[in-house]
């Protein structure tokens, strides 16, 4: 059986030809005929990255996939643009043949060392100081995070790639910079163990399909040059330098696959490890892929997504905070009932939140795969006891319900939150590495209740003055942050990242464009929102080199201006990076 909506690619693998300067090609596979240069600064550390070979794999990616990228990127666009004009997504019927037929499953955790048990994974950048800490950590899993959490900077791509290749190796140690001018050394970080079965398991998260890299520049056989993509230039580095040593050290090269949007991107995803494998000489089946369920139109092809990917698949992760914006992105022109109210108030209890996570789980069972939940944003304060209680308590009560509504593991932000979320899944989980076996045989969820948008504001949750304010304040430090470095940014006692970001600019975009009144009947409007960004402005302690001005220029074309930008990260990454 196969889905028949597209059909797979039919590119000719082309003649046999020898290896391209050291990669271990099949007799199948084709050398490069396109090329890969590198057109931004020389960051320390590159030659080690950007090997020769390294680059020629990264062409070899393009050639075969750069332009179906392209036609699917094309295709999200058309789909957004449907759902925003009034068309309803729902379930696929040229795919129920796949939906329907109970006989296949998933790899699932099979044959990949360190994968069986995820109960608890910690989520961070690749930065040295960071991979030191998260692999030091007590965590099941590190979620290696090049997408939401990083900053795409040329320097924290080339140094994340140094930092993993280097800790999956036992050889990475950071010194942090002398907070005396130098009179005495930084503090010094180092890997507990050298052994990498010891650490947590390492999986890897590329960025996303629509993002860029405009330090390398790909030339095609026509002669026409684009800048690199963003998700094979991660990957393809990643892979390249890395997967024959995790698996000589006990592991695998598993990743996590963000913002698909279809079946047809995880085809594509697919293909891609199929290719990158028998470029290397690996066996099929060897990498592992979790993907983030957090689109809307991701949600009706769930199934679709395991089955194209089912060879390589472990797994869906229920990504919270991308799917509440991709929610507001695809009802944006909606009207009041698809209008959400305070980020704060949208828990996940919320009957279609909650209709999103169960149907996840089910789906995942059923085909043998894990399903992982996702980030409670509270992080502790250990400065502030009663902020950390309280963190605690959100993040203790979100680990007990998505552990008893049948979740295999789940995300922290914080080591802190390691001991709670184990915690929680320690008691329903006992001995066992996972309950995949659990099938959610109770859970009916249909197109009415993936789209029930408007049940968020049916229990009293409202829309606040307050809410704005926070939205704007967020938005802009967050994107301050992000021009400076940092992709991670613990901002009012929560970690916030680009997809918490989005949403904050994207609910302002929303609520002004739709003329959203507030609880107490306050109209929002674009004056409305022009003058508390203002009064943001004047009113934070300013320090050299925050760049509050220029995250205030970008919000404002990303958050109050005519036109609704699909991500807010490829507006400053064009502008900025």
């Amino acid at each position: 059986m196969t889905i028949t909506d597209l059909p797979r690619s039919t590119r000719s693998a082309g003649s046999p030809a020898t290896p391209p300067r050291g990669i271990a090609l099949s007799d199948s596979a084709t050398v490069a005929e396109g090329t890969i240069d590198v057109v931004g600064p020389l960051e320390p550390g590159s030659d080690e990255i950007l090997t020769p070979q390294a680059l020629e794999f990264l062409a070899l990616l393009h050639d075969q996939f750069a332009d179906a990228r392209c036609e699917l990127l094309l295709t999200r666009q058309r789909r957004t643009r449907e759902i925003a004009d009034g068309a309803d997504p729902d379930f696929l019927p040229v795919t129920r043949p796949v939906r329907d037929d109970p006989s296949w499953r998933v790899a699932g955790s099979a044959g990949a060392p360190g994968l069986a048990d995820r109960r608890v994974e910690i989520t961070g950048p690749t930065d040295p100081k960071m991979t030191i800490n998260a692999l030091n950590s007590d965590a099941k899993v590190w979620l290696a995070d090049a997408e939401d959490a990083q900053s795409p900077t040329w320097s924290n791509v080339i140094t994340g790639q140094r930092a993993l290749r280097d800790a999956i190796r036992g050889d990475l140690t950071f010194e942090a910079p002398s907070s005396d001018g130098g009179r005495t050394p930084g503090k010094q970080y180092a890997l507990r163990t050298s052994e990498l079965t010891e650490m947590p398991t390492i999986v890897f998260r590329p960025r996303g399909w629509h993002l860029f890299e405009s330090h390398l520049a790909y030339t095609g056989t026509d002669g026409s040059t684009q800048p690199a993509s963003g998700s094979l230039v991660d990957f393809g580095l990643y892979f390249f330098h890395n997967a024959r040593e995790l698996i000589e050290r006990g592991r695998g090269p598993y990743f996590y696959l963000p913002k698909l949007e279809g079946h047809r991107e995880a085809r594509l995803w697919n293909e891609v490890f199929e290719l990158a494998q028998d470029a290397l000489g690996i066996p099929r089946g060897t990498v592992r892929a979790t993907v983030l369920i957090e689109t809307l139109p991701a949600a009706f092809e769930m199934e679709e997504i395991l089955y194209e990917l089912r060879e390589h698949c472990a797994g869906l992760n229920a990504g919270r905070w991308d799917y509440l914006f991709s929610v507001i992105k695809c009802f944006r022109n909606r009207g009041d009932s698809y209008v959400l109210p305070d980020r704060a108030q949208v828990t996940m209890t919320a009957p279609f939140m909650r209709a999103y996570t169960e149907l996840l789980v089910a789906t995942c069972h059923r085909r043998g795969a894990h399903a992982i939940g996702g980030m409670s944003a509270f992080i502790p304060d250990r400065r502030n006891p009663e902020v950390t209680e309280q963190a605690f308590a959100k993040v203790r009560a979100d680990k007990e319900r998505e552990a008893g509504d049948g979740f295999d593991g789940s995300w922290v932000a914080h080591p802190d939150l390691i001991p709670i979320a184990r915690e929680a899944f320690d008691a329903v989980l006992g001995s066992a590495e996972n309950q995949v076996e659990r099938l959610r045989d109770d859970v009916t969820v249909g197109q009415a209740e993936l789209l029930d948008v408007a049940s968020a504001r049916r229990e009293g949750a409202t829309i606040t003055e307050e809410g704005l304010r926070t939205n704007i304040s967020v938005g802009v430090r967050y994107i301050a942050s992000w021009l400076r470095g940092a992709g991670a940014a613990a901002l009012d006692s929560l970690m916030e990242d680009a997809a918490t970001a989005e949403i904050s600019r994207s609910q302002v975009w929303q609520w002004m464009h739709s003329g959203t009144v507030t609880a107490d009947g306050v109209t929002i409007t674009r004056t409305l929102c022009d003058a508390m960004l203002r009064e943001f402005l004047q009113s934070t302690p300013r320090t050299r080199g925050d760049r509050l001005d220029e995250a205030a220029a970008i919000f404002r074309e990303v958050a109050m201006g005519d036109e609704f930008p699909p991500f807010l990260t490829t507006s400053a990454y064009a502008r900025y990076f």
